[in-house]
């Protein structure tokens, strides 16, 4: 509602506005409407933040959307998402065959489950960007999800890994997207060419553990990955544990076994029985050390109880095709 009668009369007369008599009241009409398309205007605004903030989107965008749908911000959303798969989906035909060396591995443990992903993209610095990092999350999570039902009653571990084509057919959850849906969502919002690459995911039964560790990790941007370790390498160490070992240890334990995967790149696990090895060695228990190379990684872990079983190892823009080959 607009001033009382008379402080709008007031109001009128000082900033030198005439106003018109009803009454023997004199009112300031161009007040009330300075006043009333001021409330409006704030509004607006504020809505256009909002969308700004929940979307990602260019405040151009976000404007046009609000006009389109009277300022309907549910509409407007809904809209923006659509116009940016669609771009996306433009963008991606444009762009493909453009190189995807950058990008991130993404692992998430979830219990005696671990899952670690591969997405690309062409620069370091859509890498740091923390949409392109909620896509490496929905990619983890979506694995997750997919292979949920496979943990259950096993007397050993099971390993599983996905290409590009299947991960991209996977859903962000039991009502969520596809992931290919949002990575055309991403690439409309960041414009490099990206692809979902691959999947690792791994459980283990209870007498087993999985040590993890990624390199070269950065700082989430985002509350929603706080449960995200991020970085240009990772690893994943399958182990088996006997009655006798140290369950406080295993972390620890097992981060370093990461490491070690991570830094010397072993090729297969090898046995304890095999004779120790140098830095060309490609088994991992005959290789020295990372940390202590004056003794091998199966001297290290027998200890602790022990032992090694498989491992999984992601160098972000690796030749996948020729390691396989």
């Amino acid at each position: 509602m607009c001033a009382p009668a008379g402080r709008r009369m007031q109001w009128a007369a000082a900033a030198g506005m005439g106003g018109l008599l009803r009454g023997g009241t004199r009112v300031g009409p161009l007040f009330c409407l300075f006043h009333t398309g001021l409330r409006a205007l704030t509004a607006n605004k504020e809505l256009l933040v909002k969308l700004r903030r929940k979307t990602g989107y260019s405040f151009m965008n976000c404007k046009k959307a609000l006009e389109k749908f009277s300022g309907n911000s549910n509409q407007a959303e809904a809209w923006l998402h659509e116009q940016a798969q669609k771009e996306g989906w433009s963008k991606a035909a444009k762009l493909q065959g453009r190189k995807t060396k950058e990008g991130l591995i993404g692992l998430l443990r979830d219990g005696n489950a671990a899952v670690m992903v591969e997405v690309n993209c062409e620069t370091d610095f859509v890498a740091r960007n923390v949409r392109f990092q909620q896509l490496v999350q929905q990619a983890a999570t979506g694995a997750m999800f997919h292979y949920q039902g496979a943990k259950d009653q096993l007397s050993t571990y099971t390993k599983h890994f996905m290409k590009t084509d299947e991960l991209s057919q996977l859903r962000t959850g039991p009502d969520g997207s596809l992931l290919r849906d949002q990575l055309a969502l991403a690439i409309g919002r960041l414009g490099e060419n990206m692809v979902l690459k691959r999947a690792a995911w791994v459980t283990v039964p209870a007498n087993y553990y999985i040590g993890s560790y990624v390199h070269g990790a950065m700082s989430a941007d985002s509350p929603s990955l706080v449960n995200m370790a991020l970085g240009k390498y990772g690893a994943l160490v399958i182990c088996q544990v006997s009655e006798q070992s140290q369950k406080s240890n295993l972390a620890d334990v097992g981060r370093r076994l990461g490491q070690h995967v991570v830094g010397m790149a072993p090729l297969s696990v090898g046995s304890l029985e095999d004779e120790p090895g140098g830095d060309a060695e490609t088994k991992m228990l005959a290789q020295p050390f990372l940390l202590d190379p004056s003794i091998t990684l199966g001297q290290y872990v027998q200890p602790y109880g022990v032992s090694v079983l498989d491992f999984v190892r992601f160098e972000c823009g690796e030749d996948t095709e020729t390691e396989e080959e």
